[in-house]
């Protein structure tokens, strides 16, 4: 405390003329409810001056972060996307549960092909009875790392949010950042066999902070009047690190998780996974200062090297000397689980909830790494794995393989030998999946490679069960299904025990990306009642370049409001 006394001291030491540059920026007004709104987006790249280095990056419209999308619950979206770089494109709308609009998805080769250099593709949707905080981000490759934005969906006219209206809201995205091409590298890992190099740095709205070489103004800031509350929608767009956030000397107070209310609480940090969106409430309610927000690493794998510098960001107190000393945030440990799951076991929904009491369709889904044998003739550059092999994922010992054509193409033109629909329900082996897994003489660590996808009913009740694996390294997997929400109803440590596990079926969270816990499992529920072919897969973008992945197809019920619509006309070829 006594180097807070010191640090407020010296950023109290203020021209008057300081205190008079007023800071209140707008509320954005919400807009009318039910209307269509347009958005045009370009696929762009820009030259851009990082870490003292000079490099292009894809973009949307040449921003980083890209263009916010404002709309209201129910409204409809139209994004023309037009491609006017080298590379294939899509846009993923993360969150969006696209009810009868599969086709707009933008997973590359599950529900389209991409949009190829010089082409034009329009994305059409409806938020119904959606609000909140979503994101959207390229689903090709690993350009997510630089063409990703915020979606901001406010309630509809004359509700408000279900607590105190803050005196302002900001957007924060916590990225990663690569110096080198990440196309490329996601070609050379893959060609390697090898694990992905970390990141060069993380990034808040696009800056690494002043911990980083060339980047001490490279900052972004959030100026803030004491006294007032604050709205942060917390965004994390990164790539293959899950991360911690805090503010120094704040307490976080959780409103809403992956786009759903939540019963609030309070907690001094929170760790989101690639996918993850957060709502938190800040109180300026802290002596007058410039206080550290700091995005950090948790790496629950072993023997995987991370970036372990933080980004760092400002939350400026108006009156505070611009050259202050800023206060330092404490971030867990990087192997932190206990405080993740202190986070996750304060997750509820704000309301009871009406979760499924009998299931149609039970799946018990294990996930994590494989090491598949050497196959090429130069293993020096080809397999450099554990144990001399190649990394790959999967789910159920299935490593999945994108298709020639989109899966969801391939499905309604009923076009033969794109996919299978034997996608198992559970493994084809039960043993200690956490402890006692395959990694030693004689080992099995293969997994089999495949298109597979699993068919629902429409209408049916769905259990999955995802288990971590300990085949190469138990880790924690931020777990993302397409086109729906689900509820969190369970999760726990060790290996799945239906006798002992303790479900939540009166509050449990809503939720579309799941951190399956390190050495754990998580329980969701869902009812399948939107048609289409949905992608399920692991956020980390290294795991699903390696195959952790499936694809659940929903097969259409009675009637229009039940059934997928045809394709639309201006959909990608491959």
């Amino acid at each position: 405390m006594a180097n807070l006394a010191t640090s407020m001291l010296l950023c109290l030491s203020l021209s008057m003329s300081y205190y008079l540059q007023a800071f209140h920026a707008m509320a954005h007004e919400w807009p009318g409810g039910g209307s269509t709104r347009f958005y045009d987006f370009k696929v762009q790249t820009l030259t851009v001056t990082k870490l003292c280095n000079t490099k292009e990056i894809v973009t949307i419209n040449r921003m980083f972060p890209g263009p916010v999308i404002y709309a209201q619950e129910d409204d409809r979206i139209i994004v023309k996307v037009t491609n006017v770089t080298p590379y294939n494109a899509t846009i993923h709308w993360h969150g969006v549960r696209q009810k009868l609009s599969c086709w707009f998805d933008g997973p590359s080769y599950i529900t389209q092909c991409p949009i190829q250099a010089g082409q034009t593709f329009t994305y059409e949707f409806t938020l119904v009875k959606q609000k909140g905080t979503f994101f959207w981000h390229a689903h090709v490759s690993w350009l997510r790392a630089t063409a990703h934005g915020a979606i901001v969906v406010y309630p509809k006219t004359g509700i408000p949010y279900p607590f105190k209206q803050p005196y302002e809201e900001h957007i924060v995205i916590l990225g990663e950042y690569w110096l080198r091409d990440v196309v490329q590298l996601e070609r050379q890992v893959l060609a390697s066999g090898g694990a992905a190099p970390p990141a060069d740095a993380f990034t808040i709205n696009g800056h690494p902070g002043p911990n980083y070489n060339c980047s001490r103004n490279d900052v972004y800031r959030i100026e803030v009047v004491p006294g007032k509350t604050y709205l942060l929608r917390l965004i994390n767009a990164g790539l293959n690190m899950e991360n911690f956030f805090a503010i120094a000397y704040h307490n976080l107070t959780v409103v809403e998780v992956d786009a759903e209310y939540t019963k609030s609480f309070t907690t001094d940090s929170v760790m989101l996974g690639p996918g993850q969106t957060m709502n938190v409430l800040v109180t300026a309610d802290r002596p007058i200062g410039k206080y550290s927000m700091a995005m950090g690493p948790y790496m629950s794998a072993q023997n995987v090297s991370f970036q372990n510098i933080s980004a760092i960001a400002y939350f400026h107190y108006l009156g505070a000397a611009p050259n202050c000393l800023s206060l330092p945030a404490k971030l867990p440990r990087f192997n932190d689980s206990l405080a993740v799951m202190t986070v996750m076991d304060g997750l509820r929904s704000l309301n009871p909830v009406d979760v499924p009491k009998e299931i149609d369709a039970s799946l018990f889904v294990t996930v994590g790494l494989n090491i598949n044998k050497c196959q090429s003739k130069t293993p020096r550059w080809n397999c450099q794995g554990t144990n001399n092999g190649t990394f790959a994922a999967s789910m159920n010992n299935i490593s999945f393989v994108n298709p020639t054509v989109s899966v969801l193409e391939a499905y309604y033109k009923k076009i033969g030998g794109h996919f299978t629909e034997d996608f198992p329900d559970s493994p084809l082996k039960f043993y200690d999946f956490v402890n006692g897994a395959p990694n030693n003489a004689p080992n099995n660590t293969q997994a089999t490679n495949g298109t597979r996808t699993k068919v629902l009913e429409y209408g049916s009740r769905v259990q999955v069960i995802f288990q971590d694996t300990g085949t190469v390294t138990t880790e924690n997997h931020p777990i993302h299904l397409h086109g729906y929400s689900f509820y969190v109803v369970g999760y726990g440590t060790g290996n799945f025990n239906p006798q002992t596990a303790d479900f939540n079926l009166i509050d449990p969270p809503y939720m579309n990306t799941i951190g399956v816990p390190v050495g754990g499992w998580a329980a969701i529920q869902f009812v399948a009642d939107n048609p289409g072919v949905w992608f399920m897969h692991c956020h980390l973008d290294i795991h699903q370049s390696w195959g952790l992945g499936a694809v659940l197809i929903v097969e259409n019920g009675k009637g229009e409001l039940e059934t997928l619509p045809h394709p639309p006309a201006d959909l990608p070829r491959c």
